[in-house]
């Protein structure tokens, strides 16, 4: 599996994702998306969308050993969540759980809400296994 993450100079800077990822491989693996509940279903962070990312990190961080990924293999990540102007606050969190691995092809969507009461984001990826 092959992974190159390409940012055109003549598009702007791309802070906390790529703009382009060109991967080959044969087997995709699509994360469902990911938001800070524990194993009880509770919720992780109340209202500290900082907790909250980081959570769901580690929720998709468990999802993608559970299938035998790596950060270097997601080719896609897509984030929804109350607060899109936050984006600098959510790539902390996503740089303190990757261990600042480079960053793949991103959308970040703003949405009134999500699937709970209390969850501030929600986290999916894609991923591309040789």
């Amino acid at each position: 599996m092959t992974r190159a993450l390409i940012d055109p100079p003549s598009l702007h800077p791309a802070p906390g994702f790529s703009h382009i990822a060109i991967a080959s491989g044969t087997k995709l693996v699509m994360f469902a998306g990911q938001t800070a509940l524990d194993p009880n279903f509770d919720l992780i962070g109340e209202d500290d969308l900082h907790a909250q990312t980081v959570a769901a990190m580690r929720n998709l961080e468990t999802a993608m050993q559970a299938a035998g990924v790596s950060w270097d293999h997601i080719i896609k990540r897509t984030i929804f969540t109350r607060f899109p102007g936050e984006f600098q606050l959510i790539t902390s969190a996503i740089d303190e759980v990757t261990g600042g691995a480079a960053h793949p092809p991103q959308t970040l969507v703003g949405v009134s809400g999500l699937a709970l009461p209390g969850l501030l984001i929600e986290i999916e990826a894609i991923a591309l296994l040789p």
